[in-house]
């Protein structure tokens, strides 16, 4: 069975319906979208004498085989980058998945892991 991976992008607001539609034209339609707040490195912005501690971002779930990985990201930076060297763009996570189960049926779905591979190939 094909190696398993979640994406996670933490992105802009404004640019997650390109992303989605990127991702859908490309045969990715299966995407979950969280909003979410945050900050990094720069510690929010500060306009005029306010500071703005969290920042709204869209947090996008992808889970995808391994080989699809590389297009995602891609597709991702590509559609969520406003420009060169912009603060605030977003991150990209990518992790293994190790099991996945289907609620209604209480089945485990994909991937195996590597000990029931190799049982099955002995």
């Amino acid at each position: 069975m094909a190696r398993m991976v979640m994406v996670r992008a933490i992105v802009r607001p404004e640019k997650v319906d390109t992303i989605l539609m990127e991702l859908f034209e490309a045969g990715f339609p299966a995407v979950t979208k969280i909003d979410v707040s945050g900050r990094g490195k720069q510690r929010g912005v500060k306009v005029g004498e306010v500071c703005y501690n969290e920042l709204p971002k869209e947090l996008l779930l992808i889970v995808t085989e391994e080989k699809d990985k590389d297009f995602i990201v891609s597709t991702i930076i590509k559609y969520a980058k406003t420009g060169e060297g912009t603060f605030g763009d977003g991150k990209i996570f990518v992790n293994p998945v190790d099991e996945v189960y289907t609620i209604s049926s209480g089945t485990r779905e994909f991937p195996l892991r590597e000990e029931e591979e190799a049982g099955e190939n002995s």
